[in-house]
């Protein structure tokens, strides 16, 4: 701190001088200026820790997915390594196919491991207009880039496959 005794000198402030000046005690002061350091130290803590929570967030295929308006459900499907869907979703494939021609949405979610055995979870959703959006999330596939993705097909083609050209 600086004390200003004319317009052209500046000198230095003891804390002997702080101390005469504000009326405090030594322990005081300690006091009186660790809370700033405090507020700080919690405010760095604070803006760390929501910067790593929001790099959670910025998957705008993954917010786009939480925010959708649900529609009705088809099931879950979960696949073994190297089975099909064609085979193993006869159910819900007839579900999804049923919605299509009733013009109402629907969904279904299906997961299946990677060749080295991660997770990974296929949310189809079949909109009243027809479309198909894949939206597919690899967060746990340590081989990917542990992201989501979207496709979307805009015309019933999928059907044979249930899937879309990437």
């Amino acid at each position: 701190m600086y004390d200003d005794d004319g317009p052209d000198q500046l000198r230095w402030v003891r804390p002997a001088d702080l101390a005469r000046t504000t009326g405090g005690s030594k322990a005081r002061r300690r006091c009186v200026a660790a809370v700033p350091v405090r507020a700080r130290l919690v405010a760095v803590v604070a803006a760390s820790l929501l910067a790593g929570g929001c790099g959670m967030l910025d998957d705008p295929v993954k917010y786009r997915w939480d925010s959708r308006a649900e529609f009705s459900s088809c099931g879950e499907v979960s696949l073994a390594q190297g089975e099909k869907m064609q085979k193993q979703a006869v159910r819900e494939i007839v579900c999804l196919r049923r919605a299509l021609k009733s013009g109402e949405g629907a969904e279904l979610k299906v997961s299946y491991p990677t060749v080295e055995g991660d997770p990974i979870r296929e949310y189809y959703r079949l909109t009243p207009q027809a479309r198909l959006e894949v939206y597919t999330d690899s967060t746990d596939d340590r081989y990917s880039d542990q992201k989501w993705s979207f496709v979307e097909c805009h015309s019933s083609e999928w059907l044979a496959e249930i899937s879309c050209d990437q």
